[in-house]
């Protein structure tokens, strides 16, 4: 998970100021976490300490309040009630990378993504996104070639893969929603020839850069099976200890590599 992470932090500074080239700095002053690595965290302890999604999620939210959740997120980790909200924004897919490494079958991935989506994501789009977003880790994770990836996730979802970026790049815009960002993620991880690239290429699709960089770094670390050490330095750096502690037991129990 911690190329979602990557993908995150790298993609932090383009959200608000998107870029349409792939030659931009990965990390400068104002490179940072957002709510996409704190909800991410959330999940994989979740898997770990076999917590439900509900309490990780709005445990971790409440502590770092501040990291960028969307409205409806943020009034739903702070009330007393916990009843979904009907979401089909894609923070039910930048959160799900930890399934994706977890498990250890198409059933179990399907399952357990839709239980980390549901519990604030409860519209179909929402758990879709995040089931496909798992799938394609799962399936780079375990072997699968980029063509069967994309043959399994086109068929299984309905998402169109066969754009190419330079079609999709001039005029895409920001897009919160899982239907308008997991589709454009996955086709970056497609069209890359390594981790770093592929993060390149999702951020310069200029949308919800963060977010797309994340659902595209979680894939693209299952596939590469390595991430840069600078990156991982830089990343680290940005993280809090806890953070890194709980990523580094995952890859501890889990056997990610990075």
């Amino acid at each position: 998970m911690l190329g979602a992470i990557a993908g995150d932090i790298i993609g932090s500074v383009y959200e608000h100021d998107p870029i349409k080239t792939t030659e931009f700095p990965l990390f400068d002053h104002y490179s940072r976490f957002t709510d996409d690595t704190v909800l991410t965290i959330a999940v994989a302890y979740a898997i770990l300490e076999k917590m439900d999604y509900t309490t990780s999620l709005k445990y971790f939210g409440r502590k770092y309040p501040d990291a960028g959740y969307g409205m409806f997120f943020y009034r739903w980790m702070f009330a007393s009630r916990s009843e979904p909200y009907n979401s089909w924004g894609n923070g039910s897919a930048m959160r799900v990378s930890p399934v994706g490494f977890a498990f250890d079958s198409i059933e179990q991935v399907l399952n357990e993504a839709e239980r980390s989506a549901v519990v604030t994501h409860s519209h179909a789009e929402g758990i879709m996104g995040a089931q496909a977003t798992a799938l394609a880790v799962f399936l780079a994770r375990t072997g699968s070639s980029k063509h069967e990836i994309k043959q399994e996730i086109s068929t299984r979802f309905c998402y169109d893969l066969d754009q190419t970026l330079d079609v999709i790049r001039p005029y895409y815009s920001f897009d919160v929603s899982c239907q308008g960002t997991v589709p454009e993620a996955i086709i970056a991880f497609l069209e890359s020839t390594d981790f770093e690239d592929a993060v390149r290429k999702a951020i310069s699709l200029g949308g919800d850069s963060d977010t797309l960089a994340c659902i595209t770094g979680g894939i693209a670390q299952a596939f590469y099976k390595s991430i840069p050490q600078t990156i991982v330095t830089e990343v680290n750096k940005r993280l809090p200890f806890e953070f890194v502690s709980i990523i580094d037991k995952f890859n501890d129990v889990y056997g990610c590599e990075i």
